[in-house]
């Protein structure tokens, strides 16, 4: 897997993960301003692995 970091039409960075067939299996769901801050939501991303799991 891999995750990409891009600009989107507003200018504004924003991550996705693509699987090894290349689908697209999340992403960020919102810009950012700084190349930084999306590097970091990408971290909090890969430190929440051992995250509940809730059903609701």
């Amino acid at each position: 897997m891999v995750y990409e970091v891009y600009k989107d039409r507003a200018n504004e960075w924003r991550w996705r993960l693509k699987a090894r067939n290349g689908a697209i299996i999340a992403d960020s769901g919102e810009g950012y301003k700084n190349k930084s801050d999306c590097l970091a939501a990408i971290e909090l991303v890969k430190e929440s692995k051992d995250a509940l799991i809730r059903e609701i």
